[in-house]
């Protein structure tokens, strides 16, 4: 079976009232829908992921310019061929960042029309399934103009427990003694009962963090989330050791070379590569093989749209447990419940919170249905 045509969908929608986290303001939600149509008509989708400041015109100009013609006729079982063609012939002017980003959306996409070709869920296909529900937690607690910290965030903490979550990540990177002050504040107003981290979103410097970690001991989080700028391995390296919470990051790494250096030094408990960013299932198995060599734990950054949620879920079911043991250690699903005009509607609903987990879906492909009419209706490129 080989490729017909490659389209992309830039779907874009206001959000009611904008929210901003530590490096600025978002005013939209939008992403990159990737379509891989086979010769017989049947499609798969992908997803680039956007970023909250990220232009997605980027990545769909680089799908539709340097991929599209590159991949049309070509058979769709190739996937690895052609990630590695691709990859390739892009290392002059990529190697990180939108090339990575774009070729994502077309991995994905092409997975999931090997899925629905053969019947089969992607993650049957890439190794098989360790687990069939994952433990979700919520990730929101961006600040809005007018609102009262940390006050209103407490409230939103309440929100998420009475839907059914047992854990959560709070934004932070708001000023050192200001996200220690409202860390502790809804630490104390939810209990040590609800698994609790933070993401600071690449806020601080090496001294700055320290102060963080050294601070927020007694608060027993499970992970503090980018509190170093991504180039910053060294910074890593040696704040890593300072806290019992784990120290993560890797949502602005990309692809296996790069996670190669990181891994090698030794600067992370946990590496969170993107699957719509990272490099797709091709490329986000070689990762995770990776963490696996040096016994190193990945849970993904999940941050787009339904879409990118179910590719998500397909390739959290295929992660060993690092190590493997009776009792193991799981990973987790980051559930973004940021405000997302089209996010659930994209997929028809399909997946849900139920008592703190979400099933992955078992339907071919990524395992859940695009609703074309929310394409349509979104769409700002056709």
């Amino acid at each position: 079976m080989n490729i017909k045509k490659v389209k992309t969908y830039i779907i874009k929608a206001p959000i009611e009232s904008p929210f901003y986290f530590s490096q600025g303001f978002v005013y939209d939600r939008c992403s990159v829908i990737v379509e891989v149509v086979c010769d017989d008509d049947e499609s798969g989708f992908g997803e680039c992921l956007c970023h909250g400041m990220q232009p997605p015109q980027i990545s769909a100009a680089f799908v539709e310019n340097f991929i599209a013609p590159r991949v049309v006729g070509r058979d769709i079982y190739d996937v690895e061929v052609l990630w590695e063609e691709l990859y390739n012939l892009s290392r002059p002017f990529g190697q990180q960042g939108i090339a990575v980003n774009a070729l994502s959306g077309f991995d994905i996409a092409l997975w999931d029309a090997i899925g629905k070709h053969l019947g089969k869920p992607v993650s049957k296909l890439i190794g098989g399934t360790f687990r069939t529900s994952l433990k979700a937690y919520a990730t929101g607690f961006h600040r809005r103009e007018g609102k009262k910290y940390p006050e209103d965030a407490i409230a939103e903490a309440h929100r998420h427990i009475e839907n059914g979550f047992k854990a959560m990540k709070l934004k932070a990177g708001f000023g050192v003694e200001k996200d220690i002050v409202y860390i502790r504040a809804i630490r104390e107003a939810i209990g040590f009962d609800v698994m609790l981290m933070a993401d600071f979103n690449s806020a601080y410097s090496q001294a700055e963090a320290r102060r963080i970690l050294y601070n927020l001991e007694p608060e027993r989080l499970e992970f503090f989330e980018e509190l170093l700028a991504p180039e910053d391995i060294a910074g890593y390296t040696a704040i890593r050791n300072l806290t019992a919470s784990y120290v993560t990051a890797g949502e602005q790494t990309f692809g296996k070379m790069a996670f190669k250096e990181w891994l090698s030094r030794g600067a992370l408990d946990i590496y969170q590569p993107d699957l719509c960013s990272s490099g797709g299932f091709t490329e986000c198995k070689k990762i995770a093989a990776l963490c696996q060599a040096y016994n190193t734990m990945l849970i993904p950054h999940v941050w787009g749209s339904g879409i990118g949620l179910a590719a998500s879920l397909q390739f959290l079911a295929t992660l060993p447990a690092t190590p493997l043991r009776h009792i193991p250690t799981e990973p987790l699903l980051e559930f973004d419940q940021a405000s997302h005009p089209f996010k659930m509607d994209l997929i028809y609903g399909a997946i849900k919170l139920e008592d703190g987990y979400v099933k992955v879906p078992d339907a071919p492909g990524i395992g859940v249905e695009v609703n074309r009419e929310i394409i349509q209706k979104f769409c700002v490129n056709h």
